[in-house]
């Protein structure tokens, strides 16, 4: 989901270029990046609030068709720093309240399921999250990625590599892994296998 201003209506529309508009459409969408990133609703909402403010900072300086790749790295870059004043790791909490766990089966296993993913998320190191939040969550192509943290596409495909790895072996997970594939016979000539 791309920005797009709205057309001007008058030469003095609104005095902060159209950033309010914008942050009230992507707030939803970074909140949910961030919680992936961060393994806390609250962190996320603080997160995004940090990362929207400095935006606003410069926001009359970006070039419109570059808001979204902006937005993005300004998240990720805000969710290192944070890590590093941090350097604490943070969980979510895996013990639900008995009301939620006793309230409906399917949802309870849900809830479960989604606590594992994120408790996963918060285990990998914070370059390869990123990488998998972009990647799988904001479902950007590798180009994209790269742009995004800054890195070559190789970098990018070790990320997602060794954090699919980590989150295949983590015991929390019962992720579904890929059948090896058996080796085929040789096609001929023809293309008809013999």
């Amino acid at each position: 989901m791309s920005y797009q201003p709205a057309p001007q209506e008058s030469a003095g529309e609104d005095e902060d270029d159209g950033f309010a508009a914008f942050a009230v459409a992507a707030w939803p969408r970074l909140v949910r990046t961030a919680q992936l990133l961060t393994g806390d609703f609250h962190e996320a909402e603080d997160l995004v609030q940090t990362t929207l403010a400095k935006v606003y900072g410069r926001w009359r300086r970006v070039p419109r068709e570059e808001i979204d790749l902006y937005v993005r790295r300004a998240l990720i870059n805000n969710n290192l720093s944070r890590l590093r004043r941090k350097r604490v790791v943070h969980l979510l909490t895996p013990v639900l309240p008995e009301s939620v766990r006793h309230a409906h089966a399917g949802h309870a296993d849900a809830v479960e399921q989604r606590t594992a993913l994120l408790a996963a998320l918060a285990d990998l190191p914070a370059r390869q999250r990123a990488v998998m939040v972009l990647r799988y969550w904001e479902d950007l192509t590798e180009p994209e990625i790269a742009a995004v943290l800054n890195c070559s596409i190789g970098t990018v495909k070790t990320h997602a590599r060794r954090g699919l790895a980590a989150l295949r072996a983590h015991p929390g997970l019962t992720l579904p892994h890929r059948p090896s594939s058996a080796p085929t016979a040789p096609l001929t000539p023809t293309g008809a296998r013999p």
